[in-house]
């Protein structure tokens, strides 16, 4: 029993004995277990352990050497790698598509595939004028045979996002109210202050116009800086459509079963275009390629089966034919119309002077009378400057084109007001007249004679005295010569663009007619005549030139050095060639109607001793102001015969009841 015991009791302090103290520690050589009960240490690191340099290392160069290739041969790798990214990239992203020998040996294939090149050319050139941005990007690399990753950063070249429209000033709105609330606050005062209301009208309007400067400059300097992304969407379409192009007539090509009628050659078209911009969205040119093939076989075969049913029931596939292209025109018509008509208006409006009528021809008036009173200071030069021995005149035409005033005006201040365009007019009026008076003083000689009072003998002698001259010189100089000066390069633009259409209201001035009908035939017209001769010779030159289209060369003899409205040009133009110096006008309500009106040679409308070569004024919207002008050629019983320049930009014999109420009056000459 005490055997028994010992024995259990050995077991058991065998079994509490306490374990090993065991560490671990980093040491050069790699992590260390030390056993500090049993004094031992074991390396149990995986990492190789540090060459003994104390010894001589006869491989030394060779391990240089293989680490240095090494390098350079990674390095290449990763030249080439890049490289090869690059042009995949580039291919990607122009959709360039890759000919095989084959295509390229088919003739009826090579004009599309020379489209499609072309096409990615210009693509590729419209994206390398997109602006680009350098970005710090990560890239993630892995060691394969050790398993690491590594990460590091680099700078890569990225094309800069679409510019936004910056955010609104918060203090803006606050800003607007305020305003909103002066104006009202005016408003509620201004009935009882007729000063106060025109004030404050003149206010509100240069404001607007202002403002509207201000966003139209806005949305300039926007679309320029817009303008490489908009060429470069452009060139995407124009590239991706290339491609369809060469996949459908390869198509066409590889499956000539496909052409039976024009009618199903369009569907198929239709088809495979569809299948193919749905196929190259998802997967690229080379996806699109495979699935335009797989189509033309689907298409072919249910063109096989619609062409044998079609051959069963002609009737019903032609009452659905017809149907269907009734209801195509119909949609077509009802969704273009909308977007036609917007278009069209937005087109207009752009063009289009942006200031009231009344305020473009007060305006004018206003200038035309800057204009009459220069005529009337040269007129009375000798009245104002007396004592000369001799005025010089050397003098250019008075007279400006409308039109480059309206659209100056509308480029620089948008809409104007008489009170708002004087400051320029003014400005306008001094750069475009410059009157110069010089004194020149001759040294001359005069005989003069004397008789001696004793002898009465008498004799003549040259006696010299100082003759004074005065120089007399205007020079006109056309507002569109000197408007760059004014104008910034976004300003200019819309001036020449305002001038080029009229602001779309080419008859505002007066000047022409709409009528575009032929001219009329007198044969068999028998004139009745009045007291008054006129002038036979003046009205068969003018008779010869009907026919004529743009007007020249009337406006340029009149001194305009590009075309403006030409009626009065004409009308001038014809009275010179008879011998007549006046009346010469190229306005007709601010410069004709008043010069025979002030000399008591006007006939109303309705006067019955016209004559030919009679002026007669028309005033086509009835308002009061004369719009056009021609030359009588006769009268009979109920019609008034005329010549007239810039009738729908052409000369024309026209006629008008005696009674037509657009006849303002007439001019009336004394020959």
């Amino acid at each position: 029993m005490v055997r028994i015991f010992r024995e259990w009791r050995c077991r058991t302090i065998k079994q509490l004995k306490p374990r090993d103290k065991i560490t671990q520690k980093m040491t050069r050589d790699g992590v260390v277990e030390v056993n500090e009960t049993q004094q031992t240490a074991e390396r149990i690191s995986s990492r190789e352990a540090d060459s003994d340099f104390s010894q001589p290392d006869s491989a030394a160069a060779e391990r240089v050497i293989e680490h240095l290739d090494a390098a350079h041969t990674r390095k290449a790798n990763k030249k080439a790698v890049k490289k090869e990214q690059e042009a995949t990239a580039l291919r990607t992203s122009t959709s360039r598509l890759q000919f095989t020998d084959e295509e390229r040996a088919t003739l009826e294939l090579e004009r599309y595939i020379e489209k499609s090149n072309k096409a990615a050319d210009r693509l590729d050139a419209a994206k390398a004028a997109i602006p680009k941005q350098k970005k710090l990007v990560k890239e993630r690399t892995f060691d394969e045979a050790t398993g690491k990753a590594k990460t590091r950063l680099r700078f890569e070249e990225q094309e800069k996002p679409i510019p936004g429209s910056k955010k609104g000033n918060p203090l803006s709105r606050p800003a607007q109210e305020a305003g909103i609330f002066v104006h009202n606050k005016i408003h509620s005062v201004e009935k009882d202050n007729s000063g106060v209301e025109g004030a404050h009208k003149s206010e509100e309007l240069a404001e607007r116009g202002a403002k509207y400067g201000a966003r139209k400059l806005k949305q300039g300097y926007r679309s320029h800086k817009l303008k490489p992304y908009r060429e470069a969407a452009k060139a995407e379409k124009a590239a991706f459509k290339a491609n369809v192009n060469f996949q459908y007539h390869k198509t066409l090509h590889d499956n000539p079963q496909l052409t039976s009628n024009p009618l199903s050659r369009f569907m198929q078209k239709q088809q495979i275009k569809r299948q193919y911009v749905k196929a190259a969205k998802k997967g690229g040119a080379k996806a699109a390629a495979e699935a335009t093939r797989k189509t033309a076989k689907k298409t072919a075969e249910e063109t096989r089966k619609a062409a044998a049913f079609a051959a069963r029931h002609p009737a019903g596939v032609l009452i659905a034919v017809a149907a269907l292209l009734l209801f195509i025109m119909i949609s077509a018509g009802l969704s273009s119309c909308g977007a036609m008509f917007s278009g069209l208006t937005n087109g207009v409006l752009g063009t289009s002077y942006t200031s009231e009528d009344s305020d473009l021809v007060a305006v004018e008036n206003n200038y035309a009378a800057l204009e009459n009173g220069l005529q009337s200071e040269i007129d009375n030069i000798e009245s104002t400057h007396p004592g000369y021995d001799e005025y010089r005149y050397d003098l250019d035409s008075i007279g400006h084109n409308p039109h480059e005033l309206a659209s100056y005006l509308t480029a620089l201040l948008q809409s104007y007001t008489p009170q708002s365009a004087q400051a320029e007019l003014e400005r306008i009026f001094s750069m475009q007249y410059t009157l110069t008076l010089t004194e020149e003083v001759e040294i001359r000689y005069r005989t003069e004679t004397s008789t001696d009072p004793e002898t009465g003998e008498t004799t003549t002698e040259e006696v010299p005295y100082e003759y004074y001259i005065l120089n007399v010189k205007l020079t006109n100089k056309p507002i569109s010569s000197f408007v760059s000066e004014l104008l910034t390069p976004q300003q200019l633009e819309m001036f020449h663009v305002y001038l080029e259409t009229s602001g779309n209201k080419p008859l505002i001035f007066g000047g022409g007619s709409p009528d575009g009908s032929p001219s009329e035939d007198l044969s068999g017209v028998e004139f009745v005549n009045g007291t008054r001769p006129g002038n036979q010779e003046l009205m068969e030159l003018a008779k010869q030139q009907v026919g004529n289209v743009g007007g020249y060369p009337y406006w340029s003899w009149y001194g305009f050095n590009s075309r403006v409205e030409w009626c009065a040009c004409f009308v001038s133009w014809c009275y010179n060639q008879a011998g007549k110096s006046e009346p010469r006008f190229a306005g007709c309500e601010w410069q004709g109607v008043p010069w025979f009106q002030s000399r008591g040679q006007w006939g109303a409308r309705g006067y019955e001793n016209i004559a030919p070569g009679d002026a007669i004024f028309f005033d086509w919207d009835l308002d009061g102001v004369a719009d056009h002008v021609g030359l009588v050629l006769g009268r009979d019983e109920s019609r008034v015969y005329t010549v007239e320049g810039n009738s729908g930009d052409a000369c024309k014999i026209k006629s008008y009841d005696l009674n037509y109420q657009c006849i303002k009056g007439y001019g009336l000459m004394n020959w």
